[in-house]
């Protein structure tokens, strides 16, 4: 019986996930139009995005990303629903529980957007998901170096910079994205500077008297 609640909870909380990320992917598309960071072809194609780290795309409904998420929200919802009538009319349960909860999870997390990153007069777009500015609580910036995690995974990532921007949010996301060009990671960090949105530069290990950005190389 605990169990049987246990998933009906999470379904619960499950599709309330999936749909919110659903609203929240409508409302960022309409938002992104007032972006004023990035704007040119120039700096959509210098940001990376994390896990697939290709270039970002301009927020459309007519992209396969943004399809993927109205699609995959219905499909997500029904396999949900099914899986949950099969733990509540059969004793399946019993031995898999741990299987049934990765299959929950599972197919919760593979419904995702490519990530993106837009600066707004008002907030940012961090993922697909819109913070006012007083919801971002701190940005942080690495030169991605030899030594460096991230060294090595893409050739156009080393000597890029990783920019994490931290916020205020209930639902766990990927919170940075890379930036290849020194340029376009000042003009970020002026735009979030002048709304209030402070940070910190850590300290390139390749240079030894100063911790400032220096030119990619």
């Amino acid at each position: 019986m605990f169990l049987n609640i246990l998933f009906t909870i999470i379904y619960i909380l499950g599709v309330y996930y999936l749909i919110q990320y659903r609203i929240s992917i409508k409302r960022a598309v309409d938002l992104s139009k007032e972006a004023l960071f990035p704007q040119t072809a120039e700096e959509f194609h210098g940001i990376l995005i994390p896990t697939e780290y290709k270039e970002m795309e301009p927020l459309s409904k007519s992209t396969k990303s943004y399809k993927f998420v109205k699609w995959g929200t219905l499909i997500a919802t029904v396999l949900l629903l099914v899986l949950l009538l099969v733990i509540l009319t059969t004793d399946f349960l019993g031995s898999s529980f741990f299987s049934m909860a990765y299959f929950f999870f599972a197919i919760i997390s593979a419904v995702r957007h490519r990530g993106n990153l837009f600066i707004l007069p008002k907030g940012i777009i961090l993922q697909g998901r819109y913070f006012s500015y007083s919801r971002v609580k701190e940005y942080e910036v690495e030169r991605i170096v030899r030594w460096h995690d991230m060294y090595g995974i893409n050739d156009r990532m080393n000597f890029s910079y990783k920019l994490t921007i931290k916020v205020k949010g209930f639902f766990p996301l990927v919170n940075f994205v890379v930036i290849e060009n020194e340029a376009h990671l000042e003009k970020i960090i002026e735009l979030l500077e002048t709304n209030g949105v402070q940070g910190k530069r850590m300290a390139d290990p390749t240079q030894k008297s100063t911790p400032n950005i220096s030119t990619k190389s």
